[in-house]
């Protein structure tokens, strides 16, 4: 997946505001707006842009409790750690799961609206599956920081005052 300095800027852009029309997204990237649209869509396409959301208040919706469970698997081998996967995608309690390194094999973000449903879906997500080994619930206190956004690194450039002589062959013929 390829990107230039201008996808870049336009990547930064939308993290933070995809509501913004592509009129105000090109000209806060000096495109215009069909340009821009052309951008957003290749963008898309190549999968750089996975998805266009809205970040939701758990409390505004009814679901205030929200927890961190760490997720040991009894043994790691393809067949649970694929069927593990798909139980995580197909629970609506579960809004991010993460297969990690370390101690645990997976961390989970979970949502309820009591302690009490929390418990009845760990009892069945957690206790009922005989893949797994145990986990370790941290309940949230604070959403501190929430989003998806992730640093856009702008594309390698040539540094012409580094090149030095190895370029004045091809600046001459420009020029």
């Amino acid at each position: 997946m390829q990107y230039d300095r201008i996808d870049a800027r336009i990547l930064d852009i939308v993290q933070k505001n995809n509501r913004l029309t592509s009129d105000v997204i090109g000209e806060m990237a000096g495109l215009s707006p069909t340009a821009c649209q052309r951008r957003l869509k290749r963008l898309r396409s190549e999968g750089i842009i996975q998805a266009d959301v809205s970040v939701v208040s758990p409390r505004a919706v009814g679901r205030p409790i929200q927890v961190l469970a760490l997720v040991t698997l009894e043994r790691e081998s393809a067949d649970i750690i694929d069927r593990f996967k798909k139980a995580i995608k197909s629970s609506i309690d579960v809004v991010n799961g993460f297969y990690v390194t370390g101690d645990a094999d997976f961390v989970l973000y979970i949502t309820a609206r009591s302690m009490e449903e929390y418990e009845e879906f760990t009892r069945r997500f957690f206790y009922e599956n005989r893949d797994i080994k145990g986990f370790k619930s941290m309940v949230i206190l604070d959403r501190v920081k929430v989003g998806f956004a992730v640093p856009v690194e702008l594309p390698q450039t040539i540094d012409c005052t580094d090149a030095g002589d190895r370029l004045a062959p091809a600046i001459k013929v420009l020029i």
